[in-house]
């Protein structure tokens, strides 16, 4: 029985994916664990440490299958320590000859941090792929609704044209800084963990440091060099890109949401066949998933706060930090996992309302060429003069931008007419144009797998 809504089955796929639960769920951790403990054991064979047919035999037992997990459990809660009873119920399924071997001079430290260097890799991965292929379908939006004008918005109120493919374009462009943070994270989260009792291998003498280059290298990790059993900061930044990720999918969530008020209708989410919006009012489509992401994002936010706390850690190993990231990790790269899948459902079924979007340009016509008279009347009275003048219209006089300047003889209605004419977007053209040269080339060079 389900006793979180991230596990419950009638919720759980509005927290996570079936993807990242083949990473996180119980047998795939134990199974990630029991490799660790293979990948240890085969590199202290290497080194004369143990016999090389223990190592073996312990990668033959080594499965979750073939282990009383129940067992596990209970011994897990007899002895309170976190890998003893995995540790039995291996121990168990081995040769009497063997079990000496397994698990020789480390730590549980040593297996879970290890498994986060696993854990950073398979859902890195994943973030990398669909990263990419939301960068691809934002840049082809942003490229059809390159001239596509509407209204920009600060604040919350109108304020001067930008197009409807500047807006998008912005969104890609940083989905882009994203796929850079997590290449140049790549080679610093990436480690394994073979630190003994307080980080200087002192079970294995003046064989550690080789002994855990060759653990790393069996699990296809970097050797970090020294142990980083206090030091956080590797699962701290991972789990900040991704809640920065999620926060980046929530603001495109939230434009999505506000545009889509009926008021406005410049976009709207897919309405799949089935869906209801509302029990009561049958009339709402509401945009459901625009505000999912926002509650996503909120969530992995909470969660990374959680990883950033574990920076401060006591001496050389400090369980308060480091064992709070065993929930909080999880939660993040799920979290993230969710909001991604349904930014590319949202993105794959957005529709945009183009005549809309002129409509309310239109609507506030006057207001939105403020910009333009402004600069236009810079050019005669001074950037600071022109700026007084149009507050004292607009805020004191409270008449027509037009007539308040004409009645103040400093310009003329043709003049102020031709001013507000222009929208003033053809930066807004030209910016799209370098974000989307910008991505195409780095997308040229880039591999589609997590380089």
């Amino acid at each position: 029985m389900a006793t979180r809504l991230s596990s419950s089955r009638l919720y759980a796929h509005l927290w996570g994916t079936p993807e990242l639960d083949g990473v996180f769920d119980e047998p795939a951790m134990v199974a990630s664990w029991l490799d660790i403990l293979v990948a240890l054991a085969r590199a202290q064979a290497s080194l004369g440490l143990i016999p090389a047919a223990s190592a073996e035999a312990i990668a033959a037992a080594a499965r979750v299958e073939k282990l009383d997990l129940d067992y596990a459990a209970e011994q897990t809660r007899l002895t309170g320590h976190s890998t003893l009873g995995l540790i039995r119920a291996l121990l168990r399924v081995l040769p009497e000859d063997v079990r000496e071997h397994v698990y020789l001079g480390a730590t549980v430290q040593d297996v879970t941090d290890t498994w986060f260097g696993l854990v950073m890799r398979d859902v890195g991965g994943i973030v990398w792929r669909d990263l990419r292929a939301l960068e691809d379908r934002l840049l082809e939006l942003a490229a059809t609704h390159r001239d596509t004008v509407m209204a920009g918005r600060t604040h919350g109120q109108p304020g001067s044209p930008i197009t409807f493919g500047f807006k998008v374009a912005s969104w890609a462009d940083e989905l882009r800084r994203h796929l850079d943070r997590l290449r140049e994270g790549r080679p610093r989260w990436l480690v394994g963990q073979l630190a003994g009792a307080v980080g200087v291998l002192g079970f294995f003498g003046a064989d550690g440091p080789e002994l855990r280059a060759r653990f790393c290298a069996e699990l296809g990790l970097a050797d970090p060099g020294i142990s980083w059993t206090t030091s956080r900061d590797r699962v701290a930044e991972f789990g900040t890109v991704l809640a920065m990720v999620c926060g980046t999918l929530g603001r495109i969530g939230g434009e999505v949401y506000e545009l889509s008020r009926p008021e406005l209708g410049e976009l709207a989410e897919a309405a799949p066949p089935g869906a209801v919006s509302s029990i009561t009012m049958p009339h709402k489509r509401n945009p459901e998933v625009g505000e999912h992401l926002d509650t996503l994002a909120r969530l992995a936010r909470s969660s990374s706060a959680v990883l950033v706390e574990g920076l401060v850690a006591g001496h050389e190993r400090d369980g308060r930090a480091w064992k709070a990231e065993w929930l909080a990790l999880p939660e993040v790269c799920q979290l993230t996992g969710a909001a991604l899948r349904a930014a590319l459902g949202l993105v794959d079924g957005l529709a945009v309302y183009p005549e809309a979007m002129a409509a309310t340009v239109e609507r506030y016509a006057a207001d939105l060429g403020s910009e333009r008279v402004l600069a236009g009347l810079s050019a005669r009275l001074g950037k600071h003069r022109a700026q007084q003048v149009l507050h004292e219209v607009l805020r004191q006089d409270g008449a027509a931008l037009g007539a308040g300047l004409v009645e103040r003889g400093v310009a003329s209605a043709e003049e102020v007419r031709g001013w507000a004419a222009s929208p003033g977007v053809l930066a807004a053209a030209a910016m799209v144009d370098e974000v989307l040269r910008r991505a195409a080339a780095a997308r040229a060079t880039e591999p589609p797998h997590w380089p």
